[in-house]
């Protein structure tokens, strides 16, 4: 069956496309033409006209093609369910409708921006309404984690978090947290206590204050700063780098944040201390 809309798709132009080939009609095929041609082609064609005022595949009340389509051939498989609210959004500038929805037209009007063929820009919406839709039925619950590392803190807490707590005796979790930082302080320089916090939705207050029982009295941040300064120590004793570099390479944003810190840690600047060392 042959379907014809307006030219230049954006968002249900594109979408509903996607929708009418995976779940009506396979081998449905496309038309984009200028407003005015809608109609007189779509009866010259014998298709059907979608997404234009007037005809039975457009917008109802505060819902766009894409939900017309859903409602009419009695779609209910929960992930293009999912999406419908991040079309109808996105297509109606309701973004209120669904997290997901300002995303899908920035990437939309882009993508619309930079392909000026309409054929070429639906096959390329096609990708990104499969991808919309594995993310629907697959992957919506899963989080970024932004670092490998913190996945592993999180596994860590979630095991022994829950476990009672014996003060005479350092816990399981805290000697695995103490061995999983020491190994992996060179490789992952942003460690961060409050995004593992909001992950495992417990409050980052306890879980700071846990933490420090068992890592030398110090905060999450304090004891992180200070394996970073172990660290300096070490290069400014066996390299010829820089302290511009030996900042860099230990996670510092300046040279001069890592001055404060490295004060702080050893009563010295690292350029005095760098001086020591050569007169020993």
């Amino acid at each position: 069956m042959k379907w014809i809309t307006r030219e230049r798709p954006k968002i249900d132009r594109i979408a509903s496309p996607w929708l009418i080939k995976r779940f009506v009609d396979a081998t449905a095929e496309f038309m984009y033409v200028p407003f005015d041609q809608v109609i007189p082609l779509a009866e010259a064609e014998g298709a059907i006209p979608f997404d234009v005022v007037g005809v039975e595949y457009t917008h109802y009340e505060d819902q766009c093609t894409f939900d017309y389509i859903i409602k009419k051939h009695g779609i209910d498989d929960p992930a293009v369910l999912i999406m419908a609210p991040i079309v109808r959004g996105a297509d109606t500038d309701r973004h209120d409708f669904a997290a997901q929805a300002s995303g899908l037209w920035a990437i939309s009007a882009g993508l619309a921006y930079n392909e000026s063929d309409d054929q070429a820009l639906l096959e390329k919406g096609m990708m990104l309404y499969d991808a919309l839709y594995s993310w629907a039925k697959y992957l919506q619950h899963v989080k970024h984690t932004q670092q490998p590392f913190e996945q592993q803190l999180m596994d860590i807490f979630n095991k022994y978090l829950q476990q009672e707590k014996d003060s005479r005796k350092v816990p399981g979790w805290a000697k695995e947290l103490k061995e999983i930082i020491q190994d992996q302080i060179d490789t992952n320089l942003n460690l961060s206590l409050k995004g593992l916090s909001e992950t495992l939705q417990v409050h980052p207050a306890y879980l700071s204050r846990e933490f420090s029982k068992y890592f030398d009295d110090l905060s999450f941040g304090d004891y992180i700063r200070k394996l970073r300064i172990d660290k300096a120590v070490q290069l400014l004793s066996t390299t010829s780098h820089s302290l511009t570099e030996i900042a860099y390479l230990t996670g510092f944003s300046d040279q001069s944040h890592f001055t404060r810190v490295f004060r702080k840690f050893t009563g010295k600047s690292p350029s005095v201390y760098k001086k020591g060392l050569t007169k020993k």
